[in-house]
């Protein structure tokens, strides 16, 4: 890369986003400034406004294939500013990176993805099918009002998505190393058990609501869920809280909290693994109240077009083909999967995510660019 690469007009525009405080769910102006250069390029943009969570859908073109390109625009909070070592909120340049909140997960994407496609229309003024960007302020929330309901408003307009690729940050040492072409399932349990408060000297007059799910949760830690499969790890089951106890340490507690959760693989759903861990439940001698929570079902792209497409850009660019995972967490391709699109997550280097001093590196962001517009021209 040239020396003046802090001058390429996506970092411009990723310095730009960075100066918006878009800590979820405002989006800060962030989609107002991402519109203004799509519409000069021929798009259609809309705003679609859930309770405070704001949504840009842009579309340029009305035939098929429809290639779209995904992200958010809002950030998690920067936490203890004093922590900094600058301004999370003032993009800084260090020794070829960019310093700041949100500037790998997600901005420097959406900029990538901006430029990209202002190339590739320039270039391609009457390219085949159509063009696509899902934008949301709600991917780092609680992700009810932002892609999932645009996704439902897409489909009561019968408005369809073949391609999709969202700007997460997938890479692990280097750009383009590792693509992500699904994700696991999310499931939370919410558990409360029941027993009978009483005192330590006298268990036979109480019911010890710990005695009671500790042989549950050892059977539960003990099962092998599954082996995985060829595409995705063994499914995990983990507890992240237990809360008991009456205050007092002679006194055994009348109720049990706990919080767990399940990253699970295709050989589950969520209808039948909900229903292997009540199973275990109703095996034990124990009272209980169990409230799930789906954060997404586990989905996979598979061989086609749109990976053949990544591939190839990434082996051109870096001149090794990247490694296709579905490891990580969720994310918001677990909404726009289940409505047939094909999803691939390929975007910039992720070890500083939601970190104090997140960072991305200036040529990785100008790289991607080349990444976005070289994947246009092998689809449309």
């Amino acid at each position: 890369m040239t020396s003046d690469v802090s001058q390429a007009p996506e970092i411009t525009l990723l310095c730009d986003l960075v100066r918006r405080r878009s800590v979820t769910p405002e989006d800060a102006g962030c989609q107002l400034l991402l519109a203004a250069r799509l519409e000069a390029a021929g798009f259609h943009c809309e705003t679609l406004q859930f309770g405070d969570v704001t949504n840009l859908w842009a579309r340029r073109g009305s035939g098929s294939p429809v290639l779209c390109f995904a992200g958010h625009t809002d950030v998690v909070p920067p936490g203890d500013i004093a922590h900094w070592s600058s301004d999370p909120f003032e993009p800084t340049v260090k020794d070829g990176n960019l310093f700041g909140r949100g500037t790998a997960d997600m901005k420097s994407g959406l900029a990538s993805m901006i430029v990209a496609i202002e190339r590739f229309v320039a270039g391609h003024p009457n390219h085949d099918g159509s063009i696509a960007l899902l934008i949301t302020s709600d991917e780092e929330g609680r992700a009810r009002d932002g892609t999932l309901r645009v996704m439902q408003t897409l489909s009561e307009r019968n408005e369809k998505i073949d391609w999709c690729v969202i700007g997460e940050p997938s890479s692990q040492n280097e750009l383009g190393d590792l693509v992500r072409i699904g994700r696991r399932g999310s499931l939370s349990g919410m558990l409360t058990v029941s027993g009978i408060q009483g005192h330590v000297a006298y268990p036979q007059l109480a019911d010890n609501p710990i005695r009671r799910f500790a042989p549950v949760l050892s059977e539960l830690h003990d099962i092998e869920w599954d082996q995985g499969n060829e595409f995705f790890p063994a499914t995990s089951f983990q507890v992240v809280d237990i809360q008991s106890g009456s205050g007092a340490p002679n006194v055994t507690p009348a109720e049990l909290s706990a919080r767990f959760n399940f990253r699970y693989s295709t050989e589950w759903d969520y209808e039948s693994l909900k229903r292997r861990v009540q199973e275990v439940f109703d095996a034990h001698d124990i009272e209980y109240e169990l409230r799930w929570h789906l954060s997404g079902e586990p989905f996979l792209t598979k061989p086609g077009k749109l990976i053949d497409a990544v591939v190839q850009s990434v082996l051109e660019f870096r001149g090794a083909e990247p490694e296709l995972s579905t490891g990580g967490g969720t994310s918001d391709g677990r909404f726009i999967s289940p409505a047939g699109v094909d999803v691939v997550e390929l975007g910039p280097v992720n070890a500083s995510i939601h970190k104090v001093d997140e960072h991305v590196r200036l040529d990785d962001v100008v790289k991607l660019t080349g990444l976005y517009h070289r994947i246009m021209e092998l689809l449309l």
